[in-house]
C-alpha cells in the first residue's frame, strides 16, 4: 500500500480556488473595506429578496435597479480583490485599481441614480449617457478578464467586433452594422444586453443559493456529509472513492460548482483513495468526475439552472423534475465504474468497527427507508392539517414546529463529537460508526427540508425559496454552538455565541465573494445576448449550422457538444451555458423539427449545460482536474484525461434524452412507464460503464464490449428498434387532417408537417404538434377549437386561412397562409419495452460466458 503524499497546503488550494473568491487577501483599512463591502453586498440581497421592503413600505427596488446595484457590487470586487497582473501585490491595492473599481461602480450604477430620466429618453441617449456607457463595458470587459481569465473576454470582444463590422463580414454573417452610440445604449442602457436576463436570474435566484451553500458549509454541513458518506460506504471495496462520489453529491447540492466540490471534499477524500490502493491520477479523476456531476444535481445546480426557468419559460419546479433521473442514474454509474476500479486492481476497504450481518444490514436499510417513508407522510399530512385547522397562522404553527424540531435535534447532536470537524485522513483507520455520526448532524437538513418545501410544495419562487432557508441557517449559525454548550455544560456559551456570530458573517462575507465571478460572467455574456437581438445573428445561424451539418441533425448536436467543451475551457459554466444556448438552442429545435423529430427546449439547454460542465475536466484546460491534480500531486493532464474516460456515461446522457426524452420524466403517461425508464435507464447506464470499462465480471474480450454498447443503447431507446419493425406513424394526404384528427385521443396533439414563410420572408418547413381538446361532432371542429382555420383549394392543397388571436394554434406558432404538407396518423404499436427482453438474454450470455472464465482463472 503506497502511503499518501500530504495534501496540498492552505496557500496551494488558494492559489487554486482564485477564480472562486479572488486573489487578494488585503490587510488594514483595505482588507476591511473589501470585507464591508462584500458584506453589505450579501445584506442587500437579503433584503432585496425578502418580503420586508413590501411590507414596510420601503427601500423596493424593481428588476433593472436591481441588476444595477448587484454589478456593482460585482465589479467593484472584482476589480479590488483580483490582481491586475500576476506581479500585481495581493496583500494590497494599488491607486490605479481604487479608481477604476469606483469608475466602474459608478457606471454600473448610472442606471438606478438615472432610471427616471434614461426611460423618459430611451432610444435617444444624450453624450453622458454614451460617456458611461463605453466605460462601463471597457471596465467590465477588465474585470471580467481579472476575475475569469481572457477567453470570456475575448469572446465579449469578438461578438462587439461583429457588431460594428458586420457590412464588412462573409455574405452569410453579414448585416448592416450599428453605430457605436446604437450599440452602446443597446448594451448598457437597456435591459437587451449586460443588464438583460442573465443578470437578472444572478440578481434575483442564483445568490441566495450561493448565499444558502457558503452558510450551509460555515456551519458545517460539508464534513457532517463527507463522514456520513464515509461511514456508509468505507468499508467497500475501493469505499474510500465510492464515499468520494456521495460526498461529492452532497457537497454539490450545497455548492452548485465542480472547482468547488473538488477543493472542499478533495482535501479528504483523495489521500483515502490513494491510501487504499488508488493511483494519484486515478483517485484525482474519481473526484474530479464526482464533483463535476455535483453540479448536475438537483436542487440548486449552479447558476445555469435558474437561467433556464427564464430561458425555457417553466417553472424550477420543472427543471429539477427534467434534470432529477440522468442526475441519479449517472452518479449510481460513477459508484459502479469505482467499484470496478477497485475488482479489477483487488482493493479492500477500510475495516469496521464493528462487523455486520447481511441479515442485519438489510433490515436497518429497509428500517431506515420506511422511517423516511413514514416520516415524509406525517410531514406532509401534518402541514396539511395544520393548513386547515390553524388557517392563517398555520405558517407561524410550522415555524415554531421546526424550531421545536431543532432544538431536539441540537439534543440529540450533544451526545455526540462536534460534526463540523474535519476528518483527518491520518487517524482514520477504520470506518466511522454510523450512529453517531448521523445523529451528530441531522439539524443541517433542516434549511434543506426548507428549501425543497419551500420550492416544491409551497410553490413559492425560487429567490423567496432560498431567502426563507437563508434566513434558517441564519438562525443555526447564531444559534447552534450556544444550544449545544448549553447541552453539553461546558460552561462556555458566551465565547460560542461570539463564534457563531463570527461564523455568520464569514459565511456572508465568502458567499459574496463566491459570487464575484458569477456575477460579472453573467454581465458579459449579456454582451453576446445583446448582439444577438442587436444583429439578428441568431436567424443567420440556422442556416450556417444547416450548412455545416449538412442537415444532419447528430452531426449538429456533436458540433454543439464540441463547442460547449472548447468555450467551457476558459469559460465558467454559466457564460458557456449563455452563449452557446443562445446561439445553438433556436437552431437544434428548428433542425430537429425540420427532420420530423420534436426536441422540447429544456432537452437543448439540458445538452448545452451538460457539456458545458464536462469542460471542468477536459483537457487541456479543466479546471476541475488540475485542483484535484494539485491535492493529489499527479500530472493534472493525465487526471483531466482519465476524468474525462469516467465522465463519458454522462457524455452520453444529453444525447440519449434528446432523442428519448422519458429520461427527462416528459411524456410518461403512467406509473409503469415511469418503472420501465427509470429501470431501463439505469441497465442501460451500468451496462455503457462496464462496455467503456472493459470489464465486468472478468475483463471483457473486444466483442463483449461492442455487444454490451448496443445493448446499452437499447435499452436507452427501445424505441429505436422497435419505430423499425412497426413504423409509428402513416403519412396521409392533408385533406384527410379531419379524418385523422377526429380520432385523436381526448387532450392529446395532432402532428402535421408545415411549410410557409417567417416575418422576414425565410421559407422554411417543419413538424408541429397541435394539441387538441376533448373530442368533438368531428376532426375540423376539434381543429377549428384551436383556432386554426384551414382552407382546401381546388387541387387539394390546404392552407392555413386565419389563425385566431390568443389561441393554441398561435401560442403553436402558427401563421396565415402557411399550407399543411401532409398529416401523420399515430398507428398501434406494441410496447417497446418488449426490447428489453432480448437485451437482458444478451447480457444473462455474456455474463454466463463471464463466469465461467472467472471460475477457470480462480483455479
Amino acid at each position: 500500500m503506497t502511503p499518501a503524499k500530504q495534501p496540498p497546503t492552505p496557500e496551494e488550494l488558494e492559489r487554486i480556488t482564485q477564480s472562486e473568491t479572488g486573489g487578494r487577501q488585503p490587510m488594514g483599512i483595505q482588507g476591511k473595506i473589501i470585507w464591508t463591502v462584500a458584506l453589505t453586498w450579501s445584506l442587500f440581497q437579503l433584503w432585496y429578496a425578502s418580503p420586508l421592503p413590501f411590507a414596510l413600505g420601503f427601500g423596493v427596488f424593481n428588476t433593472t435597479e436591481a441588476r444595477s446595484i448587484h454589478l456593482s457590487f460585482a465589479v467593484f470586487l472584482a476589480l479590488t480583490a483580483y490582481p491586475a497582473l500576476k506581479s500585481s501585490p495581493r496583500d494590497s491595492i494599488p491607486t490605479l485599481d481604487w479608481i477604476l473599481a469606483i469608475a466602474a461602480t459608478m457606471s454600473a450604477s448610472y442606471l438606478y441614480f438615472f432610471y427616471d430620466s434614461l426611460a423618459t429618453r430611451a432610444g435617444a441617449p444624450i453624450t453622458q449617457d454614451l460617456v458611461v456607457a463605453v466605460i462601463g463595458i471597457i471596465l467590465l470587459l477588465e474585470a471580467t478578464r481579472r476575475s475569469l481569465g481572457l477567453p470570456l473576454m475575448i469572446v465579449a470582444i469578438v461578438f462587439l467586433g461583429y457588431t460594428f463590422f458586420g457590412p464588412y463580414m462573409p455574405e452569410l454573417i453579414s448585416h448592416r452594422g450599428a453605430s457605436l452610440g446604437r450599440t452602446m445604449s443597446h448594451q448598457w442602457l437597456t435591459t437587451e444586453g449586460v443588464f438583460g436576463v442573465a443578470i437578472g436570474v444572478s440578481s434575483s435566484f442564483v445568490f441566495l443559493f450561493v448565499l444558502f451553500g457558503s452558510l450551509l458549509e460555515r456551519a458545517g454541513a460539508g464534513a457532517y456529509f463527507i463522514k456520513v458518506a464515509f461511514s456508509l460506504l468505507g468499508h467497500m471495496r475501493g469505499g474510500p472513492a465510492k464515499a468520494a462520489v456521495v460526498a461529492s453529491g452532497f457537497s454539490g447540492i450545497i455548492s452548485g460548482s465542480s472547482i468547488a466540490n473538488v477543493v472542499t471534499t478533495g482535501t479528504f477524500t483523495i489521500p483515502l483513495m490513494k491510501r487504499v490502493g488508488f493511483p494519484g491520477t486515478k483517485a484525482g479523476a474519481i473526484e474530479v468526475a464526482a464533483s463535476t456531476n455535483g453540479q448536475l444535481t438537483p436542487p440548486i445546480m449552479g447558476a445555469a439552472a435558474f437561467l433556464m426557468v427564464e430561458y425555457v419559460g417553466i417553472s424550477y419546479l420543472e427543471v429539477i423534475k427534467h434534470a432529477l433521473l440522468p442526475a441519479i442514474i449517472s452518479y449510481i454509474a460513477l459508484i459502479y465504474i469505482v467499484h470496478l476500479e477497485a475488482v479489477k486492481a483487488n482493493m479492500k476497504g477500510l475495516p469496521r468497527t464493528a462487523q455486520s450481518s447481511m441479515a442485519r444490514s438489510a433490515l436497518s436499510f429497509v428500517g431506515t427507508f420506511l422511517g423516511m417513508c413514514l416520516l415524509s407522510l406525517l410531514v406532509y399530512y401534518g402541514v396539511g392539517w395544520t393548513r386547515d385547522v390553524f388557517g392563517p397562522v398555520a405558517s407561524v404553527v410550522l415555524a415554531v414546529a421546526m424550531g421545536v424540531a431543532y432544538v431536539a435535534l441540537l439534543r440529540v447532536a450533544s451526545r455526540y463529537p462536534d460534526s463540523g470537524e474535519e476528518l483527518s485522513v491520518e487517524s482514520l483507520k477504520e470506518v466511522p460508526a454510523l450512529k453517531p455520526i448521523l445523529l451528530s448532524g441531522l439539524h443541517f437538513l433542516l434549511p434543506v427540508f426548507v428549501l425543497v418545501w419551500c420550492l416544491m410544495v409551497e410553490r413559492f419562487s425560487p429567490g423567496l425559496s432560498a431567502f426563507w432557508a437563508t434566513t434558517f441557517m441564519v438562525f443555526i449559525l447564531i444559534t447552534q454552538r450556544p444550544v449545544l454548550a448549553f447541552f453539553r455544560r461546558s460552561g462556555d456559551i458566551v465565547p460560542a455565541v461570539y463564534r457563531g456570530i463570527d461564523d455568520l458573517f464569514s459565511g456572508l462575507v465568502t458567499g459574496a465573494r463566491n459570487m464575484i465571478g458569477i456575477g460579472v460572467a453573467t454581465a458579459t455574456a449579456g454582451i453576446v445576448v445583446g448582439t444577438v437581438t442587436l444583429t439578428g445573428i441568431g436567424l443567420v445561424m440556422t442556416d450556417l449550422v444547416e450548412f455545416i451539418s449538412g442537415g444532419n441533425l447528430m452531426l449538429m448536436l456533436i458540433f454543439t457538444a464540441i463547442i460547449s467543451l472548447i468555450l467551457g475551457m476558459g469559460l465558467p459554466t454559466t457564460a458557456n451555458y449563455i452563449v452557446v444556448s443562445t446561439l445553438m438552442a433556436p437552431v437544434i429545435v428548428a433542425l430537429g423539427a425540420q427532420h420530423g423529430l420534436i426536441v422540447p427546449l429544456i432537452a437543448v439547454h439540458l445538452f448545452v449545460f451538460y457539456f458545458g460542465i464536462l469542460a471542468d475536466d477536459t483537457p487541456p484546460v479543466g479546471l476541475a482536474a488540475y485542483a484535484a491534480a494539485a491535492i493529489s500531486r499527479s500530472d493534472p493532464i493525465a487526471t483531466g484525461i482519465q476524468g474525462f474516460t469516467y465522465d463519458m456515461r454522462t457524455a452520453i446522457l444529453p444525447f440519449m434524452f434528446i432523442f428519448n426524452t422519458q429520461l427527462l420524466l416528459i411524456d410518461i403517461p403512467n406509473v409503469w412507464e415511469l418503472i420501465f425508464t427509470v429501470v431501463g435507464a439505469i441497465g442501460a447506464m451500468l451496462t455503457f460503464a462496464s462496455a467503456t470499462q472493459g470489464y465486468w465480471m472478468v475483463k471483457n474480450r473486444l466483442w463483449e464490449s461492442l455487444v454490451m454498447l448496443v445493448v446499452a443503447f437499447s435499452l436507452f431507446r427501445p424505441g429505436f428498434w422497435m419505430d423499425m419493425i412497426y413504423h409509428p406513424m402513416t403519412k396521409l394526404d392533408p385533406v384527410h387532417i379531419g379524418e385523422v384528427a377526429e380520432k385523436v385521443p381526448p387532450h392529446d396533439t395532432l402532428r402535421m408537417r408545415v411549410a410557409g414563410e417567417t416575418f422576414d420572408g425565410r421559407e422554411f418547413d417543419r413538424i408541429i404538434l397541435l394539441p387538441l381538446g376533448k373530442k368533438g361532432a368531428d376532426g375540423m371542429t376539434r381543429i377549428e377549437e384551436t383556432g386554426l382555420i384551414l382552407h382546401t383549394t381546388d387541387d387539394q392543397r390546404v392552407i392555413v386561412d386565419m389563425v385566431v388571436f390568443g389561441s393554441k394554434a398561435q401560442q403553436m406558432g402558427f401563421d396565415f397562409d402557411w399550407e399543411i404538407l401532409y398529416v401523420e396518423r399515430e398507428e398501434d404499436q406494441p410496447p417497446k419495452h418488449l426490447i428489453f427482453i432480448p437485451a437482458i438474454a444478451t447480457m444473462v450470455a455474456i455474463g454466463m460466458l463471464q463466469r465461467r472464465r472467472q471460475k477457470l482463472q480462480a483455479t
